[in-house]
């Protein structure tokens, strides 16, 4: 007996000692990978090595090869569908069909292909989401239950094992088991966590646009590039008075509405922020002609001035508007007097009469 619950705890430090290692590079694709897609595979390779390895130290006892395979192998097809637990079977079948023995069959159907299967089939395919992946506690020990009872059965019934032997392998696969999925969990949450403290530090509350520091971070590496751009400036026409007149619920939603119609507008390599207030910043990057950021930015009042916002027909034009003012182009200019210039053009569209975009030619 000391013999199995020894080989069980050196298979639970393999277990716990792998999954350990294994989220720290989950965590590292979470947070520095932005295409995670082609990552994915990794994890049932993993679980196909460690399933390799928990074998290699087994309680041997009649011939059977007793260990705590089925953890990995469960946990992978449970946690990522069939395909993840087709991967994680593979080397684990080989190696059992190489090593032989009495009990080879029970092995690689009771051992390796069982716990995927029953995996599989409680799979929660709505709930994958890698690598941010939280676990139901509840639901997955229900499945291991079912996997035991199935298990259990067929290896009393085919194989020399002991009633003792399959009540000592239960424990420490559930103990195994809980153990990886709240060690799953809680990288996870931290995973979750410092990507929403990083969207908040760089995202402006109300808008969901970059904040005007994030922006500045971003502008300044593009100076030290050498890269050449035009800065933009606008603002919403008479907003005190549209605030006055509907509250600041109704403000914020106008400046809501605005953010997301500036994203839709605006290309993949364009910078664009929330500057403060009812005022905006833009980065028109690879711009060398400021005809064509004036250009972009009409493209972006006129989408303005046509949407319909709620309660607008109170403002003096009968619409929201926006007004512009565009810099002029970066060469070797410090972003301050880049916003300056960009300012300067903004006042010039308002003494025109706003509604308009004006720029530093």
């Amino acid at each position: 007996m000391n013999t199995i619950i020894k080989t069980f705890l050196e298979n639970m430090t393999f277990i716990i000692s792998f999954m350990f290692l294994a989220n720290k590079i989950s965590e590292f694709i979470g947070l520095k990978v932005k295409k995670i897609s082609k990552y994915i595979w990794i994890s049932p390779l993993l679980s196909s090595l460690l399933s390799l390895f928990i074998m290699s130290f087994p309680f041997e006892d009649k011939g059977m090869r007793i260990d705590l395979r089925a953890v990995p192998l469960f946990y992978t097809a449970y946690l990522g569908g069939w395909k993840f637990g087709l991967i994680a079977i593979i080397l684990p079948t080989i190696y059992r069909f190489y090593l032989g023995g009495s009990t080879t069959f029970e092995g690689i159907t009771q051992g390796i292909l069982l716990p995927s299967l029953i995996g599989f089939l409680f799979h929660k395919k709505a709930s994958f989401n890698p690598p941010y992946t939280i676990i139901h506690l509840k639901h997955m020990i229900t499945a291991f239950l079912v996997l035991h009872c199935i298990r259990s059965v067929l290896m009393l019934w085919t194989t020399p094992v002991t009633y003792q032997t399959v009540a000592t392998r239960i424990f420490f696969e559930t103990i195994g088991l809980l153990s990886i999925a709240v060690m799953q969990n809680d990288a996870k949450r931290n995973i979750l966590l410092r990507k929403e403290l990083e969207f908040q530090a760089r995202h402006d509350a109300m808008t969901n646009l970059y904040n005007l520091r994030y922006f500045r971070k971003k502008v300044e590496e593009m100076i030290k590039q050498k890269k050449t751009f035009v800065i933009a400036m606008f603002d919403v026409d008479y907003f005190k008075n549209y605030n006055d007149t509907h509250g600041h619920l109704a403000g914020d939603a106008v400046l809501r509405t605005i953010g997301k119609l500036l994203s839709d507008s605006m290309r993949e390599e364009d910078i664009f922020a929330r500057y403060g207030g009812e005022e905006f910043i833009i980065c028109f990057n690879n711009v060398i002609n400021v005809q064509k950021a004036i250009s972009v930015g009409e493209r972006i009042r006129t989408k303005i001035e046509s949407y319909k916002f709620y309660g607008e027909e109170t403002q003096p034009s009968g619409k929201i508007t926006i007004s512009i003012g565009i810099s002029g182009c970066a060469d070797g200019k410090t972003l301050d007097t880049l916003i300056k210039e960009a300012d300067t053009a903004l006042y010039l569209a308002k003494r025109a009469g706003r509604n308009r975009t004006e720029a530093k030619l």
